[in-house]
């Protein structure tokens, strides 16, 4: 992707100040999701970096992940695993627990979506805290899946997320 690529799709993020309370400026990707020609340079090169980590299974999470590791599944032939919170998932599953600002909150994977030895790719939209891609992580290492590297579509740099998920390849396309 090019430097131009880059700075289009950053314009097309919008910022919402005060959402979704006072004192938080959020980046709204939905102009991006809009535009197909933005949309197709971003999943382009994820797929790219999902090609060059030779995965078998790609893993969104719940609910924004789902749009970018779905529309990347598509494009390289692999599969798609869905992490969801809490009581959406109809069948046997295993869960994880990961500390929001104020409580806790948990995301689970259906046990047999990763066979072992599986390379599995996380992806999703946004790494913030890091939080819940980490729980992510922990699941896919239950089911003895091995975890590649994460891509997300932008990073909240001044958060600690990537710290959070140290020893995984992080790639982001943008950062904030």
């Amino acid at each position: 992707m090019t430097d131009t690529d880059l700075q289009r799709i950053t314009a097309a993020v919008r910022d919402v100040p005060d959402f979704p309370k006072p004192g938080i400026l959020f980046k709204d990707i939905t102009p991006v999701l809009a535009d197909p020609a933005l949309f197709r340079l971003v999943i382009d090169e994820m797929a790219a970096l999902a090609r060059a980590r030779n995965v078998d299974k790609i893993v969104g999470i719940d609910a924004r992940g789902f749009i970018f590791a779905g529309a990347v599944c598509d494009r390289i032939g692999v599969g798609f695993v869905p992490v969801r919170k809490k009581g959406k998932l109809p069948w046997t599953t295993e869960s994880a627990t990961y500390d929001l600002e104020y409580g806790s909150a948990e995301i689970q994977i259906h046990r047999d979506a990763i066979l072992p030895g599986e390379r599995v790719l996380l992806v999703d939209d946004l790494l913030a805290t890091g939080g819940t891609s980490a729980a992510a992580v922990d699941l896919v290492r239950r089911l003895h899946g091995d975890v590649v590297g994460a891509v997300f579509f932008a990073e909240l740099s001044f958060l600690p997320g990537r710290a959070v998920l140290e020893g995984i390849d992080v790639v982001s396309l943008l950062s904030f």
